[in-house]
């Protein structure tokens, strides 16, 4: 297996204190396959996780009590509307 390397300058404010990292093509290629499966294994849990939330009664239950208040707010403040549905049922 051939071995390229490459060189990157790192410097900072004062340039007594520049460094040269030399990284391995090997190493380079091994830390994006890392960070490639890190982010992988992050959008797998966050999409499972979506998932799960989708299927939840939770939220079902929120948009129904939600429903039912606004039903009773309206009917409160609207007793006509009331009125009109009993004689309309």
């Amino acid at each position: 297996m051939s071995s390229h390397h490459f060189t990157v300058w790192l410097s900072g404010m004062n340039n007594q204190y520049a460094r040269r990292e030399v990284f391995c093509w090997n190493t380079c290629h091994e830390l994006k396959r890392f960070w490639e499966r890190e982010i992988g294994k992050q959008t797998c849990y966050r999409e499972s996780e979506e998932h799960r939330l989708g299927r939840s009664a939770l939220r079902r239950l929120r948009e129904e009590w939600k429903q039912r208040l606004e039903t009773k707010l309206r009917l409160r403040n609207n007793p006509d509307e009331t009125d009109k549905r009993a004689n309309v049922g």
